[in-house]
């Protein structure tokens, strides 16, 4: 399929938009429902390793790690503009909508990344700020400028970017990076395309005015269908692995099966309804529940480190 290329200047903002946003459009440029999972899975990353830091240095690293995750949705937001006015979905975001500039944009979103990359690094170690600049130069250059327009697997790259969160954040409180953070990142990373691509068979033709080459697109849905199923497959059993590793308690266990095969029945759902409006409900049942799963996973290990619930199994690691 042809990609579609920049149609105008993304720091000079066409004469049509006026810009002077209100504060509310410059919150929604930081992806608040984006930035709300990365607090979750960042903290989550703080607390499955011990680490005696204050805990008000804790938030504040915290509180970094989410205004750098806004700041690269900004700049996504700033360079995406020319797609964004074409999808319904997006089209009334702050910059198509013309409450802001693409330059008023670019200048937020830079000033917050490096505001919040050095912050983290005083705050809490250089580390951290090493990651989480790394995590925004991911998602903004290699992803969003570089990968999205160009290849199908554009979310099992960019997906690296979303799935840092628990990583920096054991980082900022630890100084290093253990095994525990490692299984969370993948976990992360392997979600990312069936939740995708969920939403991308139901709006391929969105995406395909627009010129970006998801994998229905590309592939065809037939061939989306079966890697749902198939990363679904590497998903489940990997989300169970914090229970042997010995960070994920007997309730966590208990979710991750439930929800787990939850998941996994979805994703066949999603496999064997090929055409119809049965085919889009079942992709969108799957993208939306896909978004529990992960919440519920996140939220139980939350629960068992952060409120003294944690029971180890007897047969894990610890």
């Amino acid at each position: 399929m042809t990609t579609l290329s920049k149609t105008f200047d993304p720091i000079t903002a066409p004469a049509a938009i006026a810009g002077g946003g209100e504060v509310r459009d410059y919150f929604m440029l930081l992806k608040p429902r984006v930035m709300s999972l990365v607090v979750l899975t960042a903290l989550v990353g703080m607390l499955v390793t011990p680490s005696g830091i204050h805990p008000v240095l804790a938030a504040a690293s915290l509180l970094m790690i989410a205004i750098g995750a806004g700041a690269s949705g900004c700049l996504n937001m700033w360079w995406d503009a020319d797609i964004d006015s074409v999808m319904t979905r997006t089209r009334t975001r702050p910059i198509p909508a013309g409450r802001v500039t693409p330059g008023e944009a670019f200048a937020f979103g830079t000033a917050l990344s490096v505001g919040s990359v050095l912050a983290l690094g005083l705050i809490a170690n250089w580390l951290s700020a090493l990651l989480l600049a790394l995590t925004i130069l991911f998602y903004v250059v290699v992803y969003s400028m570089g990968l999205k327009r160009v290849t199908a697997q554009n979310i099992v790259i960019g997906g690296a970017a979303g799935a840092l969160p628990p990583i920096i954040g054991q980082a900022a409180v630890t100084g290093a990076v253990h095994l525990d953070t490692i299984v969370l990142f993948a976990i992360i990373f392997v979600w990312t395309p069936p939740h995708f691509w969920a939403l991308a068979l139901v709006k391929s033709g969105e995406y395909g005015r627009a010129g970006i080459p998801m994998l229905p697109n590309v592939a065809g849905p037939d061939a989306t269908r079966l890697q749902i199923l198939l990363y679904t497959l590497v998903l489940v059993p990997l989300a169970l692995m914090p229970g042997p590793l010995g960070f994920g308690g007997t309730g966590y266990m208990a979710i991750a099966t439930l929800s787990g095969g939850a998941m996994l029945a979805l994703a066949v759902k999603v496999y064997r309804r090929r055409t119809g409006e049965s085919a889009d409900r079942a992709a969108m049942e799957l993208f939306g529940f896909s978004i529990l799963y992960l919440l519920l996973l996140f939220a139980t290990l939350l629960s068992e480190h952060g409120f003294g619930l944690f029971r180890a199994l007897p047969w894990s690691a610890t």
